[in-house]
């Protein structure tokens, strides 16, 4: 993870609108620490279509 030091508000914005952007399915977490943000983190899903989450059923032995 890199690592942004006292940089100016527009950069961690810039970072999340990035990241708002990648993201297709999923989330964006800014974390803020003493009024400052010093992480922002992003998570993304893929959602499986219908047929192909379904399970084949087990043999019962």
């Amino acid at each position: 993870m890199p690592l942004i030091e006292d940089t100016p508000t527009e950069s961690w914005l810039e970072i999340v609108r990035h990241k708002v952007e990648a993201v297709r399915f999923g989330h964006v977490q800014i974390i803020v620490h003493e009024g400052r943000v010093t992480q922002v983190e992003s998570t993304e899903k893929t959602r499986l279509q219908n047929d192909v989450i379904t399970p084949t059923p087990r043999k019962r032995i």
